[in-house]
């Protein structure tokens, strides 16, 4: 069964030119990854620094073998370290069991 990934972040002005370029590395990435299905970057109209990432993965294993990936954490990082502080991950199932 498959699973959505709800990744909020909010992102300054000041920093939006820095990360705009990790956010596509990341979304190209994750587009190689075994059980990646498809993924989308929102930005809210009413708080142009709130960014809503969703990806759709097969499974919750396959979301979790990418978030434990070597080279995501190393794009994690520089999101993390620039937003000061971590980000946090809301997994999603359809339905009532996966």
């Amino acid at each position: 069964m498959g699973v959505k990934v709800l990744i909020k972040r909010v992102v300054p002005e000041d920093k939006a030119r820095e990360m705009i370029p990790l956010f596509r590395q990341m979304r190209s990435l994750a587009m190689n990854q075994e059980g990646y299905i498809s993924g989308e970057t929102l930005r809210n109209l009413n708080n142009p620094e709130e960014f809503l990432v969703i990806s759709t993965w097969e499974s919750s294993d396959a979301w979790v073998k990418w978030l434990n990936s070597s080279y995501r954490q190393e794009i994690q990082e520089k999101i993390d370290d620039l937003l000061g502080g971590p980000t946090g991950y809301d997994v999603y199932h359809y339905g009532f069991s996966e």
